[in-house]
């Protein structure tokens, strides 16, 4: 981003269960520990109605940002498939045939992410201002179900905040889902595909020596060329990393609790350009 003022969407993504494919491979299904720009994007082009293999070159100029208001803990899950079915009807090897015998039962791993919620920024350039509008359209009323990286894993409260013409500004300051720290400020961890050093955050957020996300703390391969399932295709992109201590009264706690700090929030700044930096 060439400005420090970006347009955007902000999206809540919470609920149960999460999972953001890392490296997931055949019987085994891991996690990312936030949600991945594949997985984001794909919730866009399920909401635009999108099929696998469309176009997605102008989902992946957006930007992402994510705050991590509760990171969740791994959880593990072990699944069968196959078993105690005839013949004709276990799965399908790779060669086309169907499993017999002891084979007939497959067991998978998959990891999710429980009770973690996370609040994220789209942004565009000043250029991509009609793709914003679609996009939030489509968040608002889907073509198909939004899930948080697996079909398994549906959003719990609204999804799309609202838009606003500085995202990444209220992305620091929007009510924080998770319980009140007892002890004065916590850090809340930014993770982001641009450069972190220029987040709009007042100076008493960044901890003494704290790394700025100036420069990448990584790679992740996490950048999807195509969603086709027989041609899939992925590359890597840096990722910037930023830690702020945030004040304890911007975390609202849970449930009804942190909706409720929420909706006001949105009630007095959504919309309203001109409080954008009150």
């Amino acid at each position: 981003m060439s400005d420090t003022t970006a347009a955007g969407l902000l999206l809540r993504l919470s609920g149960p269960l999460q999972s953001w494919g890392e490296r997931s491979h055949f019987n085994e299904r891991d996690t990312a520990r936030f949600p991945t720009r594949s997985g984001v994007i794909g919730l866009l082009a399920a909401a635009l109605g999108r099929r696998r293999g469309a176009d997605i070159d102008d989902l992946a100029r957006l930007s992402l940002t994510v705050r991590a208001d509760r990171p969740g803990v791994l959880l593990r899950d072990l699944h069968t498939v196959g078993g105690g079915l005839p013949a004709k009807a276990t799965v399908t090897t790779a060669e086309g045939k169907k499993r017999s015998g002891d084979t007939t039962t497959l067991l998978t791993h998959r990891t999710y992410l429980a009770d973690a919620a996370f609040t994220i920024a789209l942004t565009a350039a000043p250029g991509d201002s009609g793709l914003l509008t679609r996009t939030a359209t489509a968040l608002s009323s889907p073509q198909w179900p939004p899930y948080l990286g697996r079909r398994s894993c549906p959003p719990e409260g609204p999804l799309l905040l609202g838009r606003f013409d500085d995202a990444l500004h209220h992305l620091v300051r929007l009510p924080i889902s998770a319980p009140r720290p007892q002890h004065g400020p916590h850090s809340i961890e930014f993770l982001s595909d641009h450069p972190l050093d220029r987040l709009p955050a007042p100076d008493s957020t960044s901890p003494p020596g704290a790394e700025t996300g100036s420069h990448p703390s990584g790679e992740v391969n996490d950048q999807p060329l195509n969603f086709h399932p027989r041609q899939r295709a992925y590359r890597a992109r840096p990722l910037y990393r930023r830690a702020l201590q945030l004040p304890a009264d911007q975390f609202t706690g849970l449930g009804t609790d942190h909706l409720n700090s929420l909706a006001a929030y949105l009630r007095e700044h959504l919309n309203h350009p001109e409080r954008n930096h009150r």
